[in-house]
């Protein structure tokens, strides 16, 4: 499969190419992806370069309009009957940028880019994490229990992150089996449940490998739980999984370990050389002349 991008690195179970996801898998054929998973950039949250091809250097209707063409094209190189799976958060609303305090239902419109292009809404996940961890990290006065006494009217409880499943229509011509063996009654049960308890929210790649000097913010990769989870349910061994965020590798390292094969897009090139070693040290077949020197 011959694809324009500003870089490419190959192993023998997985593709990782380096530029602006939209026109990397426009370039894919049809029905080629059996799966997908990964994290958008939640739009102007986080900056994580500095090129005008970065979604997440956008106001919200500006993502969306991008993301859109993204979630069309994702959904012509999906097989029929296969699925997507979206990782967010809703946006928290600030004084200073949106004139009030209050949360942006991003989860939301997620779904309506993904429902407007022709997915069908499969699931969604609740993700537990802890209002105490969200509290430190972002001071929020939301969370704050000196706000409980002060004025409860301001206070809001803490911020799940979502696990937004799609289906393209059609009849799945490879249907996704687990054996009692492979998967238990009481596993099922617990992946089973509209809120996972149970995801370790420190399970992550090493991001300081990959982070910069210009970076604003430091990149939050999707826990290699979450990843696993989605891998297993919604995919055999075998079966090729995408990325177009893939970011430092996550994806691509479970996608691997379970024994797929993995494709993925990063814009950012620092992010992309630290996925191409992440890819390697799990498939060491990897075409190194393809990668350059580090950088």
């Amino acid at each position: 499969m011959a694809i324009r991008c500003l870089n490419e690195a190959h192993g023998l179970e997985f593709a990782a190419y380096h530029g602006d996801c939209v026109d990397i898998i426009s370039q894919m054929p049809d029905a080629f992806i059996d799966f997908s998973v990964y994290s958008p950039p939640f739009g102007s949250l986080f900056v994580y370069s500095e090129s005008a091809a970065d979604m997440g250097n956008s106001t919200d209707e500006e993502f969306a309009q991008h993301y859109a063409y993204l979630v069309k094209e994702k959904f012509r190189v999906t097989k029929p009957g296969r699925l997507t799976a979206v990782h967010c958060s809703d946006l928290p609303m600030t004084k200073w940028k949106d004139g009030v305090v209050g949360i942006k239902d991003f989860s939301g419109d997620i779904i309506r880019i993904h429902e407007e292009a022709g997915w069908i809404l499969h699931s969604r996940r609740t993700i537990w994490k802890c209002p105490v961890t969200e509290m430190t990290r972002t001071k929020h006065v939301g969370l704050l229990y000196k706000q409980l006494q002060k004025d409860s009217a301001k206070s809001r409880g803490g911020m799940p992150d979502y696990l937004l499943t799609f289906v393209k229509p059609g009849e799945n011509a490879s249907p996704i089996s687990h054996r009692p063996e492979e998967f238990s009654v009481s596993q099922w049960q617990e992946w089973a449940s509209p809120v996972w308890m149970t995801v370790n929210q420190s399970n992550v790649l090493n991001v300081k490998l990959a982070r910069e000097g210009s970076d604003e913010r430091h990149l939050c990769p999707l826990q290699l739980d979450v990843i696993d989870r989605a891998i297993i349910l919604w995919s055999n061994p075998g079966d090729t999984v995408l990325s177009p965020f893939m970011g430092i590798g996550s994806e691509g390292h479970v996608a691997l370990k379970l024994k797929r094969k993995f494709v993925g897009t990063e814009l950012k090139e620092s992010y992309w050389r630290q996925a191409c070693r992440t890819l390697d040290g799990q498939d060491r077949q990897t075409d190194l002349l393809s990668i350059g020197a580090p950088a």
